[in-house]
């Protein structure tokens, strides 16, 4: 394993760890919460000195809110893998840049 974590892996691990169609509301009203952690994380500034230190920091709360952002993409069965490609292609054409997306990366 080269250490890195890729997208698809992500949405699979969630979906075994916590797949509740039920709770689609839920997951959304959590995801609005960690926004809000996370906006107070950045008006503070808390950031992780170290890697067990992150309770409360700018780096915990943008993982939870990619958690949740992933376990609603799960209950809608949604490829973020092939979103994010396709997304991309439409922001090229609306905003050109020079950085160009590159795929199995």
């Amino acid at each position: 394993m080269n250490g890195k974590t890729n997208i698809k892996y992500l949405q699979s691990y969630i979906k075994q760890k916590d797949y509740k169609p039920e709770m689609l509301k839920d997951y959304f009203f959590k995801l609005a919460e960690e926004v809000g952690e996370l906006s107070r994380a950045m008006r503070k500034n808390f950031k992780a000195q170290t890697s067990e230190e992150i309770k409360g920091t700018i780096d915990e709360e943008l993982w939870d809110i990619i958690y949740y952002a992933i376990a609603i993409a799960n209950l809608y069965d949604i490829d973020l893998e092939y979103v994010i490609k396709t997304k991309e292609k439409m922001n090229q054409t609306r905003y050109p840049s020079s950085v160009e997306f590159k795929e199995n990366r």
